[in-house]
């Protein structure tokens, strides 16, 4: 039986770096063809794929109602959606973060609004006993509308800010040095079996540390309480993905120095098959052990 599987993307990722072409000539290799699909297409049979993949979906946060609509349709299909529908649900809004901490996850110090103005904003600076601080909305990707501030720096933002979160849940935490003095850690998870790890470091006078702001990459071995950790957040997950990226950093505060978490993505993340020759074959291989399908 020959298989397809499409690949959910968006319908212009000029401005990106993309990386999943490298997963085509493996796929094929198994008698598997890929197609790439656009979220935002109409009237697709999504029946006629062995297996959807959620992949370069970059700006399903501009409309996550009609985002979760269409992975809907394609749930319906009777086709298998990867990520599972009900895990990328979990996944959206950043509260799953207090989920994960109330289950033993050491998290980056977070307090969780649905809605705030610069007041509030302003309090946590004594909070959390810091001079800097991060806001960003809950459903929120490549950092749009992700803001660092200093209590100057939020002063003179106030109007942008009180426009933005007077209507958007959000996130609010401190700003940690690590992620401009060493760099943010992304470990790669494919059908539950550790892949790769990465380091993102932001280019000099950001913090952003995504490749589109500048963000320097590297391929690293983690330690033994980086992977640790990763494996802990791993298994809080409410079920088993085909793909994970746990983002974690060194934490500032604490003695010695823990990892904390920053995010666990399961919707769209990069998954940097560029840093890592053969991580496209383990993710080719991870699909069909997730799907039980043999290769042709």
């Amino acid at each position: 039986m020959h298989h397809t599987i499409a690949f959910l993307t968006t319908d212009d990722l000029e401005d990106f770096f993309v990386w999943d072409n490298l997963l085509i000539a493996p796929f094929a290799e198994r008698g598997i063809s890929v197609e790439t699909i656009s979220w935002h297409a109409k009237d697709i049979d999504w029946s006629r794929f062995t297996a959807v993949i959620v992949r370069s979906t970059w700006d399903y946060q501009d409309d996550a109602d009609a985002f979760i609509t269409t992975l809907n349709t394609i749930e319906k299909s009777g086709t298998s959606l990867l990520n599972p529908l009900t895990l990328m649900q979990w996944n959206v809004s950043k509260d799953y973060l207090q989920t994960l901490e109330q289950q033993g996850v050491e998290i980056i110090p977070s307090q969780f609004f649905q809605q705030a103005d610069t007041a509030l904003i302003q309090s946590h600076f004594v909070h959390f006993e810091t001079d800097e601080l991060i806001i960003k909305p809950l459903i929120s990707a490549n950092s749009d509308n992700t803001f660092r501030l200093t209590p100057t720096a939020l002063a003179d933002q106030s109007d942008d800010l009180n426009m933005i979160f007077e209507t958007t849940p959000c996130v609010i935490q401190p700003f940690l040095n690590s992620v401009v003095d060493e760099g943010e850690y992304s470990l790669f998870y494919f059908n539950g079996q550790y892949s790769h790890t990465i380091k993102k470091v932001p280019k000099q006078g950001d913090f952003r540390v995504q490749e589109e702001h500048g963000g320097q990459l590297h391929t690293v071995q983690p330690d033994a309480a980086l992977l640790d950790t990763a494996e802990h957040v791993l298994n809080q997950l409410p079920e088993l993905s085909l793909y994970a990226r746990i983002d974690l950093l060194r934490s500032t505060s604490t003695t010695p120095h823990t990892w904390q978490l920053m995010e666990v993505e399961l919707i769209e993340p990069s998954l940097y098959f560029n840093m890592d020759e053969d991580s496209p074959e383990r993710f080719v291989q991870a699909t069909l052990d997730y799907l039980q399908l043999n290769a042709v």
